[in-house]
């Protein structure tokens, strides 16, 4: 029998089923979780999205100002949190730092010290690197730029066109890929404690796989809800404990990163740091609200350059954390309106990072998007309240830096979790296509391989790229080093380009329409229609109906018009109609995306 705690965190969930041991229902994206349940699940997300700060402020920002710039960082992800769910993809989804920005910034950060920091740890810097003269402001301008590459992306309906042709066997290798990115930092910051990063992905697993089969009570599916913040939590008091007994020491991830740091903008730690929670810094401050920063954003050729990779690469990742999200809650794939709506906030966001003194643009977060699965829950209420509770600690820099205390180590678990469910999720696709075609073999082998292997060498090989011209260096060497972008072209361009047979390539061509469409939308039997997910609120919908928003560039973000197909009755032989026909019927023609 449930106790009262347990009711009050149940969200009126139904009994187990006796024939699927462990299945507990799903919430979908309009549930509504009990108050309790809904913060627990709310501060799941904010803490898998303080795993991305960690490794992008850590690995950016000078430790005197990283409190302040996570906070930064927050604020900004909150905003643009409520509005994807308001008025972008709807999908609950939130909005952080990536690798999109992490590897153009640390080539930006190259190019201006004269060092081979986007090698991540894997080359040979300089003995005496020079100092980069803005580098902050520079961060911030990059982070602009790619913001407005992702606007232009969006409100050109490039984003929904290209989704539109994707089929299983784009989306397959990219969602793999996409997945198999973070695999290097993820073990950088396992490695900070394996001990530590081994207990919280064994209790990780346990509490979302295994212990709701064993014991099938309705106590137990709320540990696997909440599985993610009961991991953090246990292991963080382990941690503590053997902190304070003086049996561990946690680094922080830029000194693994490199054996030697940049003295101007990476301060050397050889006391306590702020990666370890028993050490809080008191001189951080409980209350600063953010405002623009007094120095603009500087937009130097370099700058731009990295912002616009930044902002390619993100505009090929974003729609596919829409697929992910998508899969995970049973919903089906936007639809082209509601993709580049969800670009369009991703590139606000990202506009307003930088002029608010993050040094990296924003787009939706794979981790995040895998929380879904891992818990079962798709509230849009509850990235709502997340967004809300990214807004306070944004305000709080002492709250923000506590969130930053969070062991390395335990961050890495968090990261290699979730980023495997993007990987399977991916792997779900193949199922759609022939896989035993020779076509789909070399494509897919072919894929993989080069989106692995040639980023890879161009970080091990950063002065390959010699043109002459510092801002063309910048932008070729961002882009070769994404494997997300490297994974989207090259999936994209064969697949439309090897010749194929619709069903070997996982698409059919519907009887109605003559449209293409992709198997695995059709074979997943969706009973929610797309109008009730991505819709946006009425509101919006008066707003965007307007006659001025129906052309270029704001179109694009609009649903498409229901057209109406008039189905004449033959002709009767005596002119009197019949009682059974009428003289015209009017339907509706659904639209296929």
């Amino acid at each position: 029998m449930k106790t009262d705690r347990c009711k009050k965190l149940s969200c009126k969930e139904q009994p187990l089923d006796p024939e699927r041991p462990g299945r507990i229902e799903s919430l979908d994206v309009n549930s509504s979780p009990s108050l309790l349940l809904n913060i627990a699940l709310a501060l799941q997300h904010v803490l898998v999205l303080s795993s991305l700060c960690a490794l992008v402020v850590d690995t950016l920002i000078q430790e005197v100002d990283k409190e302040r710039i996570v906070a930064y960082v927050l604020f900004c992800s909150g905003i643009s949190t409520l509005l994807q769910s308001w008025i972008g993809s709807r999908l609950p989804l939130i909005l952080a730092p990536s690798l999109d920005f992490l590897i153009p910034a640390l080539t930006l950060l190259s190019a201006q010290s004269g060092t081979a920091v986007a090698c991540r740890g894997q080359c040979t810097e300089p003995e005496e690197p020079v100092a980069p003269a803005h580098p902050i402001r520079e961060l911030k301008g990059m982070a602009v730029v790619a913001g407005l590459v992702q606007l232009a992306v969006g409100l050109t309906g490039l984003a929904g066109f290209a989704l539109g042709h994707c089929g299983p066997l784009v989306l397959a290798p990219l969602l793999c890929i996409l997945g198999f990115s973070i695999f290097r930092e993820a073990a950088l910051f396992c490695s900070d404690h394996w001990g530590m990063a081994a207990l919280a992905i064994v209790l990780l697993v346990i509490l979302s796989q295994h212990l709701h089969y064993f014991l099938q009570l309705s106590v137990f599916s709320v540990c696997k809800r909440l599985s993610v913040l009961l991991s953090v939590m246990v292991t963080c008091g382990v941690c503590a404990a053997l902190v304070h007994w003086g049996h561990v020491h946690l680094n922080s991830v830029t000194q693994m990163l490199s054996t030697k740091r940049n003295a101007t903008f990476i301060q050397s730690r050889n006391g306590p740091h702020s990666s370890d929670f028993g050490f809080p810094n008191d001189s951080v401050p409980w209350l600063d609200f953010p405002l623009p920063a007094p120095a603009l954003p500087l937009l130097s050729g370099k700058s731009i350059a990295a912002g616009v990779a930044g902002g390619l690469s993100s505009s090929i990742s974003s729609p596919a954390v829409y697929v992910v999200a998508a899969r995970l809650l049973k919903v089906p794939v936007p639809p082209a309106h509601a993709c580049n709506r969800g670009l369009c906030v991703d590139g606000l966001g990202s506009v307003l990072s930088g002029l608010m003194g993050a040094p990296v643009g924003l787009c939706s977060s794979v981790p995040n998007a895998c929380v879904i699965g891992l818990s079962q829950s798709g509230s849009r209420s509850t990235v709502q309240l997340a967004g809300v509770l990214l807004l306070i600690l944004g305000v709080s820099p002492q709250l923000a830096q506590m969130l930053c205390s969070v062991p390395l180590a335990i961050h890495g678990a968090l990261l290699g979790v979730t980023y495997t469910l993007a990987v399977a999720t991916g792997i779900t696709y193949f199922q759609h296509a022939d896989v035993d075609s020779g076509r789909n073999i070399f494509n897919i082998g072919f894929t993989v391989f080069m989106s692995l292997a040639l980023p890879r060498w161009f970080r091990l090989h950063s002065s390959f790229i010699q043109t002459g011209v510092p801002s063309v260096d910048v932008f070729l060497q961002s882009l070769l080093t994404l494997p997300v972008f490297f994974v989207g072209v090259l999936a994209f361009l064969l697949e439309h380009t090897v010749s194929g047979t619709l069903p070997e390539r996982g698409l059919v061509r519907h009887e109605g329409t003559k449209k293409i469409l992709s198997l695995a939308d059709q074979q997943q039997g969706y009973s929610r229609s797309p109008d009730a997910v991505y819709d946006p609120p009425p509101p919006v919908m008066k707003v965007l109906d307007l006659s001025g928003l129906r052309t270029v560039p704001f179109c694009a973000c609009r649903s498409p018009p229901v057209e109406e197909v008039v189905v004449a009755v033959p002709e009767m032989s005596s002119l009197l109609p019949d009682k059974d026909a009428g003289v015209s019927t009017i339907l509706p023609k659904l639209v296929f995306e």
